[in-house]
């Protein structure tokens, strides 16, 4: 590549490294990326960090919806997310999946204070331990994930452990991922190894263009204010007199503003510069290049468009079924690391303080029980659900819940009837339960006293005399 290029800008010469880069002639369809363009592209070009962190930041937009059944459920919730910000979970995940994106591979590890990488760490032990995290790019784990392109090898194209700085990690202690997955004998060079690819990879040569196209917007702005002064020549021969005189009137006009009058001769005439015509060219020029960097790029073209839907995500368009499916596959792509986090989060959060806690609010129920029992109970409850981004219309949720609220009392007005005492109470609690739920329709819930419900046995009807005829 030309270590030269550059732009001419009123006689200066502007070079930056992106320029240099993105600008060079050996720049091709089909070039693929090294580490430091890859990094020069996130930090500097406008579409950098919208490729690699967008979708990442819409598939997190919104927080997983928590569910540990079994338990004291608000106070394990409590503790858990509370534990979860104090670490910064998020952030870590965010940071992880956005330099997968931009170079092809990252990795999260865990440290602890007094304990060496390769050291095991015992998952009892993460309380009551002042641990650290760290995000390593390509660059950090250089030559440990390089992967094994053997195919009788039993790790063949999967990575095992890393190495930072010659210190190699115990594999517990981190989780890597990769952005897409390797393919045989295909070196990623912006990652260092067989492995994934850099989300610019195939983007490159349009993120070329784009930078063209700025060039363009900025040479249009230069001369959009450039103003066009046809004025009469006095004749074939220009004295330096009327040389001076046509000068004298060009320095007015450039001089002249808002509020000021100028007089020029009834055949002269002023213009801006007409640029109408490279407006459509210019773009949809621009267009196309942005939909090639989306489609490299295997995301929706607006999501780098900043287009804005018709009817919104709450409406269900097409567009925006089109995106929350994509940013549902990129919630898939940031499971293992969400596993990662959330099992050092539980054992943090629900340590022996804690449950020493639970222990004197809930006595009937978890006095007895040892702390490892119900703690192995709540992990093994735990469940964590993404949102769906298609949030239907608050007037379609009320429907919906009409809908279910008619159901249920349908199915106890045709059961409770044939029903002993326990089973009708139990079927009043689960309606009472549902009809709980519908917080849209009720915001204060009905309590049912179970045991009173059982014991109830109405009072008998009194049967009806048969009509006798009168006599007439």
């Amino acid at each position: 590549m030309s270590e030269n290029a550059s732009i001419d800008v009123n006689g200066s010469v502007l070079g930056t490294s992106l320029q240099k880069m993105l600008e060079a002639d050996g720049i091709q369809p089909g070039s693929a990326p090294g580490y430091e363009l890859c990094k020069q592209i996130y930090l500097y070009h406008p579409l950098g960090k919208k490729m690699a962190d967008a979708p990442v930041s819409k598939a997190q937009s919104q927080q997983r919806e928590i569910s540990i059944p079994g338990s004291p459920e608000d106070d394990v919730k409590k503790a858990f997310n509370e534990e979860w910000e104090a670490i910064g979970a998020d952030r870590l995940i965010f940071s992880t999946m956005s330099q997968s994106r931009v170079y092809g591979i990252c990795s999260l590890a865990y440290g602890a204070v007094g304990k060496k990488p390769s050291d095991i760490i015992d998952p009892k032990d993460f309380a009551s331990l002042e641990m650290f995290f760290s995000v390593f790019d390509p660059l950090n784990t250089a030559g440990s994930l390089v992967t094994s392109q053997n195919p009788n090898s039993p790790d063949f194209q999967k990575h095992s452990g890393i190495a930072v700085s010659g210190e190699a990690y115990h594999r517990s202690r981190s989780v890597t991922v990769m952005n897409e997955e390797p393919i045989y004998i295909s070196y990623t060079s912006s990652a260092f190894g067989f492995v994934g690819r850099s989300v610019y990879q195939r983007a490159l040569f349009p993120l070329k263009t784009y930078i063209q196209s700025m060039v363009t917007d900025d040479m249009v702005v230069q001369k959009g204010g450039l103003l066009i002064a046809m004025m009469k020549q006095a004749g074939s021969i220009v004295d330096n007199m009327m040389a001076k005189v046509s000068g004298f009137k060009r320095t007015l006009l450039q001089r002249g503003k808002t509020g000021n009058v100028l007089t020029i001769g009834h055949e002269d005439k002023i213009e801006t510069l007409d640029l109408k015509n490279s407006e459509i060219a210019l773009t949809a020029a621009r267009k196309n290049v942005l939909e090639n960097c989306a489609a490299a790029a295997d995301m929706p073209a607006s999501m780098l468009n900043n287009e804005t839907f018709a009817e919104g995500f709450g409406e269900g368009t097409e567009d925006a079924k089109n995106v929350a499916q994509y940013i549902q596959t990129i919630r898939e792509e940031m499971r293992p690391l969400y596993q990662f986090l959330d099992n050092i989060v539980m054992y943090r959060a629900w340590n022996k303080e804690f449950y020493k806690t639970i222990q004197a609010k809930y006595p009937d129920e978890y006095g007895s029980m040892d702390y490892m029992t119900a703690f192995m109970s709540w992990k093994n409850a735990f469940t964590a659900i993404w949102p769906s981004l298609l949030i239907e219309p608050e007037s379609e949720l009320v429907k919906v819940d009409e809908t279910k609220l008619k159901t249920v009392v349908s199915i106890v007005e045709v059961m409770a009837p044939q029903m002993d005492p326990e089973n009708r109470a139990r079927v009043l609690i689960w309606a009472a339960d549902n009809i709980n739920e519908m917080k849209r329709m009720f915001t204060v819930p009905l309590n049912l006293d179970y045991d009173a419900l059982a014991a109830y046995e109405p009072p008998a009807q009194p049967e009806m005399a048969e009509p006798k005829p009168e006599n007439l």
